[in-house]
């Protein structure tokens, strides 16, 4: 067994454990022992048995009577013992828990850790947890899934922390001190050597991914024709930003080298993205070669095919119900097709990548013969954050948004609701309702879903006509009713998230978002870039039961790279780009505050490289590919 061996080379780790152990994403020796705790409990408190106050959480030292199964007349199961000490007698009892009159044997002497209360008018030890090992101390309290209990990961954790010297030399001292703490002072301190080691592997991998990329030699070097690229920008019915022509300059840099681009363009909804990809390719339609352009919706997939079109390019449209060719072929993930015949291409231009998994890039990579690459995402990421997660990248930021009014942007509490409704409807304008989920959920009935959200609004707004458009609607149907709404026929569009990227209406201009607490500053901020489309003030509503200096915070920032920093500093990394939504997983120790590790990660994972054949253990675990995103 050593570190990157799968959890089932662990003694009593068998498939179905496995199962489990992956939804807390533990697939590893390595993951375990990473799989840190969130909270430890301090049971060096012993109490005499005798002694013990109701109310109290604590340890107590004795030895136990058998334990005897009751079944009460209405079915209930409890099983009740006596723990013993020098002090007197504490009743102790468990529920449902039958299999504890084979745990124990009449004398046993244990250590139990549980709360206080009145049970038959006596003060009881209710449920406690059992250790037979005496030895009063500090337990860790680890995140759990249904079948894996603190317990059972703590004892297989310890497991593997008794053969660390045999497995790795790698932080020993660190990983027992935070998953076998004698004092509780011992714990940041050596979960911050853990998040160092956490970020160097990340950064590793990074330079390990850029160097690979760097030995490709392109067999096509493009060209790069400064004289014609100037004049497609001067055909352009528009002046670029800034922040566009230096993201131009970088990008052209690139594509003169003799191996192939690899950068990842970030801006806010309505930056000017697509442009910039467009002068990419250009480029390679004048040296010879096709672009491909992977959207993760047909929607994204339409605005980028009339975008470009508009631009001047030869453009095709691959989707499921739609296929014309050109020089740059803008599609969904039937661009990967096999049956899809393809001329040579020199430009991948991935949108949104953290939506396509890493066999799915491959796949569009594999389309050419070592093609530039070029990633765009409209998530607004801070640069510490990119740095880390995509530092076998180069990064172009588009910080600005040409010709856009900032959106007015109100947090409005439930007492404001009906008359934020009265002013909704003297606006005359088309109007987003964004709710959390499709459906009425039964256990979070306070908040609103997109279809009964939808069933009430018809009355409040009966002179208006209303659309409904969720995740679960065929394509056909969605692309209809965003139609009909692009078209004006519908006054009201009642979505999900759904809306979150790619759709394109000017005529648009309040953004209504239900339950705004249950989103992540960076999604508030994406969803409220669907209106302020035009040259007419625009308008963001944030519906809440729970106002926040959070919420409050995108009333006064319209920058999504400052939202991102200030959700960064308040949620942490992970708790904002959530897996499912953006696709940056969760760290599985750094924290927003270790971020500053990140030079030092950098500058050791830069002198360890030329030596990472001689450092077997760190290779295999770069190489494992775990923690960086999917």
């Amino acid at each position: 067994m050593n570190l990157t061996s799968p959890v089932t080379s662990i003694s009593g780790v068998g498939t179905i454990m496995a199962r489990k152990l992956a939804k807390l994403d533990i697939h590893t020796v390595f993951d375990l022992l990473y799989h840190l705790p969130f909270r430890y409990e301090d049971r060096r408190l012993v109490s005499p048995a005798a002694r013990v106050q109701v109310g109290e959480t604590l340890t107590v030292i004795g030895h136990i009577s058998a334990v005897t199964n009751i079944f009460t007349k209405n079915g209930k199961r409890l099983q009740t013992a006596t723990l013993t000490d020098d002090s007197g007698t504490l009743p102790v009892i468990w529920f449902n828990q039958m299999y504890l009159s084979r745990v124990f044997e009449t004398g046993d002497v244990v250590s139990l850790y549980g709360k206080v209360d009145f049970f038959n008018r006596k003060p009881t030890l209710i449920s406690p947890e059992y250790d037979f090992s005496t030895q009063a101390k500090i337990i860790p309290v680890y995140p759990e899934t249904a079948g894996l209990s603190s317990k059972w990961l703590r004892t297989k954790i310890q497991s593997v922390l008794a053969s660390l010297p045999d497995i790795s030399p790698l932080h020993a001292q660190s990983l027992n001190q935070v998953h076998l703490p004698n004092s509780l002072e011992v714990v940041e301190p050596a979960r911050q050597d853990l998040a160092f080691d956490e970020l160097l592997l990340l950064q590793t991998r990074a330079l390990l991914h850029r160097r690979k990329w760097q030995t490709t030699r392109l067999a096509h070097p493009f060209a790069v024709d400064q004289e014609k690229v100037l004049q497609f920008v001067a055909s352009l019915p528009f002046v670029l930003t800034p922040s566009q022509n230096q993201a131009i300059k970088e990008i052209l840099s690139d594509l003169s080298q003799p191996y192939p681009m690899n950068r990842l363009l970030e801006g806010d909804v309505g930056s000017g993205k697509t442009v910039v990809a467009a002068i990419a390719a250009y480029i390679a339609h004048l040296n010879g070669f096709q672009t491909l352009l992977l959207a993760p919706t047909q929607i994204l997939a339409h605005q980028h095919f009339q975008t470009l079109t508009a631009l001047g390019l030869k453009t095709g449209l691959v989707t499921a119900s739609s296929k014309t060719l050109g020089t740059v072929l803008v599609g969904t993930h039937a661009l990967l097709s096999k049956s899809l015949q393809l001329n040579k291409v020199g430009l991948v231009v991935i949108d949104e990548q953290h939506r396509f998994g890493v066999t799915q890039r491959s796949l569009a990579a594999a389309k050419g013969d070592s093609p530039h690459i070029l990633t765009m995402t409209a998530t607004p990421i801070p640069r510490t954050v990119a740095l880390t997660l995509y530092g076998d990248l180069d990064l172009s930021i588009l910080d600005s948004v040409p010709g856009r009014i900032p959106i007015k942007t109100w947090v409005v509490p439930e007492e404001k609701r009906t008359a934020a409704y009265e002013w909704i409807k003297k606006q005359n304008t088309q109007v987003f309702i964004v709710c959390p989920f499709i459906e009425e959920s039964e256990t979070l009935t306070s908040v609103k879903s997109a279809k009964a959200e939808f069933e009430r609004l018809k009355d409040i707004f009966s002179e208006l006509k209303l659309g409904l458009l969720h995740g679960k609607l065929k394509a056909k149907d969605k692309e209809q009713v965003i139609a009909k709404f692009r078209a004006g026929e519908y006054h009201m569009l009642v979505a999900t998230p759904v809306v979150e990227v790619g759709i394109d209406i000017p005529s648009a201009t309040i953004m209504v978002i239900e339950g705004a607490e249950r989103f992540g500053l960076a999604q508030l901020h994406q969803l409220r870039g669907r209106v302020g489309r035009s040259d007419v003030q625009s308008y963001c509503l944030l519906f809440s039961d729970i106002p926040s200096p959070r919420l409050k915070s995108l009333e006064t920032h319209h920058s999504g790279a400052e939202l991102a920093e200030i959700d960064l500093k308040l949620r942490g990394a992970g708790d904002i780009y959530g897996t499912s939504q953006h696709g940056i997983p969760n760290f599985k120790v750094a924290k927003y505050a270790d971020f500053s590790l990140i030079p030092t990660a950098l500058a050791a994972a830069v002198k360890l490289l030329p030596d990472l054949d001689k450092l077997p253990l760190l290779k295999d675990l770069v190489e494992t590919d775990k923690i960086i995103p999917a």
